[in-house]
């Protein structure tokens, strides 16, 4: 965790801080929970006592979350935009990447074992009413 810069002090000097950033990001001190994380249950509704239990974390951890969002909201909701729209574009490649890989798969013929258990799989469904 060398990689980190503390953001966010708690009330007294020597308390280690609340929020810090990361190579994943705005993170809770102490945890892997990013604040985007947070973010996406902020968005969706829930109050910070499902957000804490959902995410196993302490209220004092979830309060300092909201509060840090709340005094750099701004910074806080680009960040977050920008990690929503990397997401959506690893989710298209990673879609694209699965349907090169069944167009390939499909195209592969059937070794005669694999045939066999198909035809027997395919009878049983027409047996059972499922095609």
């Amino acid at each position: 965790m060398g990689n980190e810069t503390n953001l966010q002090q708690k009330g007294q000097p020597n308390e280690q801080p609340a929020i810090i950033r990361t190579g994943r990001g705005l993170t809770i001190a102490g945890t892997r929970t990013t604040l985007y994380r947070i973010m996406d249950y902020v968005k969706a509704g829930w109050p910070p006592k499902l957000i804490r239990d959902r995410l196993n974390l302490t209220g004092q951890q979830v309060a300092d979350a909201l509060a840090y969002i709340d005094q750099h909201r701004e910074e806080v909701e680009a960040e977050y935009q920008q990690v929503l729209a990397e997401s959506e574009e690893m989710k298209r490649e990673w879609e694209e990447r699965r349907r090169e890989i069944q167009a390939a798969v499909a195209d592969k013929p059937l070794k005669p074992e694999e045939a066999e258990i198909r035809a027997k799989l395919a009878a049983a469904k027409a047996r059972l009413g499922m095609e």
